[in-house]
């Protein structure tokens, strides 16, 4: 499985709900789990962002696809990123010639 890293900012809507914001990220875990992905950590920050979610997904499709559906919603915004793990940044090294 790939890692993800999102950052999280909330929109007009979720600010003003912001009481359910914890219960929306049980039924983002949920719906992630149905799509084969894994929240791996959840964060609520401060500063530009309001909230930092780790993932495992199978593959960038199924990544963006939760994002989409996630952000249609209208209570956030989501900046994602591919994130590798040590092995993986080694092996692209590797490529290098």
């Amino acid at each position: 499985m790939a890692r993800y890293i999102t950052l999280i900012q909330f929109a007009d809507q979720g600010i003003r709900n912001i009481k359910d914001t914890v219960k929306r990220g049980d039924a983002a875990t949920a719906e992630a789990e149905k799509m084969g992905m894994k929240i791996i950590e959840e964060y609520w920050t401060m500063g530009a962002y309001d909230g930092v979610v780790l993932f495992d997904a199978p593959d960038d499709e199924t990544m963006t696809a939760f994002a989409l559906k996630v952000s249609s919603l209208g209570n956030v915004k989501t900046h994602t990123m591919r994130a590798f793990r040590k092995e993986e940044m080694e092996g692209i090294l590797a490529k290098i010639k």
